[in-house]
């Protein structure tokens, strides 16, 4: 199993990652400040459940096709970015009474839910990352490589709930209130869908 210096070593970096600017912690950072917190955790929640399937496509070698298959990368990535297309196309479109109304109900964190699910899963580059990543800090000396893999995933999904649980605590809290007038709800959510614009351009041209 893995040593209490890699465990610590590897949750340190986790953590510097999840910090760093990129899709996902984007994307609870605006969810969070134009729908709330609690949006925001359930966001969060989401993008780590797709986590799981990237760390068990690692620890059983499926994510290997991704790197070597030109067409596998491609249709995810599409299907990707096509996804934030169209959850752009629902921010520009939607009034600040739907905003406030998307923030109660199961039903509502059901669909945050998959949305968070889904815009990970579908991002092939993060499959590519733990390929890259997870088997620095796996030893086959110490055991079964299947084991300690999962277990580093599982270290990465911790770190990433508490940092983009942060985020999505500071955020919605800022958010409640910016959300007191229609005006500025309307310009975050148009702030919103931009923000998908963009990262639905930079999925669709990312190369492997």
């Amino acid at each position: 199993m893995l040593s209490l210096e890699v465990s610590i070593t590897f949750f340190s970096a986790a953590v510097l990652l999840g910090l760093a600017p990129g899709p996902d912690n984007i994307f609870v950072l605006t969810q969070s400040a134009l729908r709330g917190r609690g949006p925001g955790l359930v966001i969060t929640l989401g993008l780590c459940s797709g986590l799981l399937v990237h760390t068990a496509a690692v620890a059983f070698g499926v994510a290997i096709i991704f790197q070597t298959s030109v067409v596998a990368f491609t249709v995810l990535k599409v299907i990707g970015a096509g996804y934030l297309v169209y959850l752009a196309w629902q921010a520009f479109r939607a009034a600040p009474e739907t905003i406030r109304g998307e923030t109660n109900g199961a039903g509502s964190y059901w669909s945050d839910y998959r949305r968070g699910v889904i815009m990970n899963i579908t991002n092939p580059k993060v499959s590519i990352f733990f390929l890259a990543f997870l088997p620095q800090f796996a030893d086959p000396g110490r055991g079964a490589v299947v084991y300690q893999l999962l277990l580093l995933g599982g270290l990465f999904i911790v770190a990433t709930i508490l940092v983009f649980g942060s985020i999505a605590l500071l955020a919605g809290t800022l958010g409640q209130w910016l959300n007191r007038s229609q005006r500025v709800q309307l310009m975050l959510n148009r702030l919103a869908g931009t923000v998908f614009v963009m990262l639905a351009i930079k999925l669709a041209t990312s190369q492997r």
